[in-house]
């Protein structure tokens, strides 16, 4: 398996991780101002949740290549 493809892996894991983790801990003002949408959360967070995605991906991706180098499942077929 070339680094291409762990890339690819990791990337496609880590939107999935990100978009997963986007809706947690989200907290709507109680005021709303003139020009602002009533559900955009008050503190995003998205340092956090970007660095959680990142380690859901990457164990995700170890898990994926292991199973992949280890020849339990064929992709040649």
């Amino acid at each position: 398996m070339s680094w291409f493809n762990v890339g690819l892996i990791f990337l496609i894991a880590w939107w999935l991780a990100w978009f997963l983790t986007l809706p947690f801990g989200i907290k709507t003002p109680e005021k709303v101002e003139p020009g602002h949408a009533s559900s955009a959360p008050v503190k995003p967070r998205l340092w956090i949740k970007a660095a959680i995605a990142t380690v859901i991906a990457a164990v995700i991706t170890a898990i994926l290549v292991v199973i992949i180098e280890s020849g339990w499942i064929d992709l040649q077929a």
